[in-house]
C-alpha cells in the first residue's frame, strides 16, 4: 500500500465542458472532507511546477493530450499521476470519468500503486554541432521527425549508437517510448509494448521501400536522425510542439534515468484488458 495523498492537485482541459464539470466535482469532493487539493489547466507550466513539490498526487481530467501536457511538471517533480478519462480512446488514463469518487476515495486511503514509466529525452543538434549546443526536451510518449505541411518525403539517416540502421525515403520517423508505443508509433505500424519495460522503438513513417517496418532496441542506446534531405522538416515532442529543422541537423533520443510515475489504483483495469477494449473502439 502507498502513502496517503494528503495533497492533491488536479490539471484539466478547460475546453471540454466535461472536463470542467469534473474538476468541479473533484474540488468539492475534497472540500467535504478536508483534503487540502489545488486545480490548474494542464497547460500552465509554470503554475504546476509551483504547486507539484508540495503534491502528494496529480489527478489529471481529460484525453491523452491533457495528460501529455501535464506531464511536462510532474517528470520535474516526480510527482505521481493518474488519468481520469474524458477523451474517446485514453490510452494514458486508468480510470473513467465515472470512477472518480472511488478512485479519490483509494488516494486519500493510500490504497494503490505506483508504475514507473520511461520517459525520452530529444535533443536537437543544429547543423550536427556538439551536445552542448544541443536544444534538450523531455516526451512521455515519442519524438518525431516528420516532413512539414506539403506532401514531399524526406530522407532520413539513422543510426543506433555508431551503427547505421537505415537511410530513409519517408514522411518521418518515430521513437517512442513504451508508453508510446500505442500511440502514433502503432499507427505508423510499431509494435504495442507493455509500458513499464524500458525500450526504444524505432518506427518509420510510410518508409518507400524500407525493408525495415520497426524496431525495438535497449534503453541504453541512442538513436540518431540525421536530415539529409527535405523541402520542409519538424520535430514533433508528444505531439504537443512542432519545432522547424534543416537539412543537416541531427535529432538524438534516449531514455532518461529517472522514471515518470504513475497511480495503479488497487482494481484498476489490466494493460492488455485495456488494450483490448481500447482498440474495439478505434475507427475501423
Amino acid at each position: 500500500m502507498a502513502t496517503a495523498a494528503k495533497r492533491i492537485g488536479f490539471a484539466y482541459n478547460p475546453t471540454a465542458e466535461a472536463a470542467v464539470d469534473l474538476r468541479e466535482r473533484a474540488e468539492g469532493w475534497c472540500a467535504m472532507r478536508g483534503i487540502d487539493h489545488w486545480a490548474l489547466t494542464a497547460a500552465d507550466l509554470e503554475g504546476l511546477r509551483g504547486e507539484l513539490p508540495s503534491t502528494d498526487a496529480l489527478v489529471v481530467l481529460g484525453g491523452d493530450g491533457t495528460f501529455l501536457r501535464a506531464v511536462r511538471g510532474a517528470v520535474e517533480t516526480g510527482t505521481p499521476l493518474l488519468g481520469v478519462n474524458v477523451g474517446k480512446v485514453g490510452f494514458l488514463s486508468m480510470v473513467e470519468s465515472d470512477g472518480l469518487d472511488r478512485v479519490l476515495g483509494q488516494l486519500a486511503a493510500g490504497e494503490y500503486e505506483i508504475e514507473e514509466r520511461m520517459g525520452l529525452e530529444g535533443r536537437i543538434l543544429r547543423g550536427g554541432r556538439g551536445a552542448s549546443a544541443a536544444e534538450r526536451y523531455v516526451a512521455l510518449n515519442d519524438v518525431v521527425v516528420a516532413r512539414g505541411s506539403l506532401a514531399r518525403v524526406c530522407r532520413l539517416d539513422v543510426s543506433i549508437d555508431d551503427s547505421h540502421l537505415a537511410t530513409f525515403i519517408a514522411d518521418g520517423l518515430v521513437v517512442a517510448s513504451p508508453t508510446g508505443s500505442t500511440g502514433y508509433s502503432f499507427s505508423a505500424g510499431g509494435p504495442i509494448v507493455a509500458p513499464a519495460t524500458r525500450n526504444l522503438i524505432v518506427t518509420p513513417i510510410a518508409g518507400y521501400l524500407s525493408a525495415i517496418r520497426s524496431i525495438v532496441v535497449e534503453p541504453t542506446r541512442v538513436v540518431r536522425c540525421r536530415v539529409q534531405d527535405a523541402y520542409e522538416a519538424l520535430v514533433s515532442i508528444d505531439g504537443r510542439e512542432d519545432i522547424p529543422i534543416a537539412v543537416g541537423d541531427v535529432v538524438e533520443v534516449r531514455a532518461i534515468e529517472a522514471p515518470i510515475r504513475f497511480v495503479q489504483p488497487n482494481g484498476a483495469v489490466p494493460f492488455w484488458d485495456l488494450v483490448r477494449h481500447k482498440v474495439e473502439l478505434l475507427p475501423s
